[in-house]
């Protein structure tokens, strides 16, 4: 049994363009290994809390001087890392939002990134303790950034995420969504396209 965690971070929820993305790598995905259990974690329906003060002094505080407060901020931490960390794939929808990511998103990453669990500091540097799983980033934009010095999110998901442990990260653009119908519908057939060419290795192997 394999199982695959789809996180979805539109505003628009599963109406969102990444995230119908998302819906059709999950379908070629499931169609390629039907031994699937599939997880969904969608930010519009149940937001991560920002960070703030509180919640990151629940995040250094000891175990054993943790109030009831934050030891719910904790949990509820280790839950989200619990799932990521049970996951064998992921598969991201990344919308762009004024160059950059949703703070939906942002505030999710806030809470998996805790030093001691999911990362920790050596002698020799920062080591990834998320390791051994594929990263599937469907990313939706209305104008054309990849390549570009404009795309901040692409270079921002591949560094935190290896920061994490979680090296082997694919991208794939819908790009010029907001640029006319003709151009939208080429991007998604071509998105689209590149889904399910992802997926033939894993027909081929099961």
């Amino acid at each position: 049994m394999t199982t695959l965690l789809k996180i979805n971070s539109s505003l628009f929820a599963g109406n969102g363009q990444s995230s119908q993305l998302t819906d059709k790598f999950v379908a070629a995905w499931t169609k390629a290994n039907p031994q699937t259990e599939v997880k969904v974690r969608d930010l519009a329906a149940e937001p991560v809390p920002h960070l703030d003060g509180e919640r990151f002094g629940a995040f250094l505080a000891k175990p054993e001087d943790r109030n009831a407060e934050q030891q719910a901020v904790i949990d509820f931490s280790d839950a989200l890392i619990n799932e990521l960390r049970s996951a064998d794939a992921i598969v991201l929808g990344l919308p762009m939002y004024n160059f950059g990511i949703p703070s939906t998103l942002k505030a999710y990453f806030d809470h998996i990134a805790r030093a001691g669990v999911t990362f920790r500091y050596t002698e020799n540097g920062p080591v990834g303790l998320l390791t051994g799983k594929k990263v599937y980033v469907l990313a939706a934009r209305g104008g054309m950034y990849a390549g570009t010095a404009r795309d901040s999110q692409t270079s921002y998901v591949r560094d935190f995420l290896g920061f994490l442990g979680m090296t082997d990260v694919e991208f794939v653009y819908a790009e010029g969504l907001a640029m006319g119908d003709a151009p939208k519908q080429e991007a998604l057939t071509n998105a689209g396209a590149v889904i399910r060419q992802l997926a033939e290795p894993l027909r081929s192997a099961a």
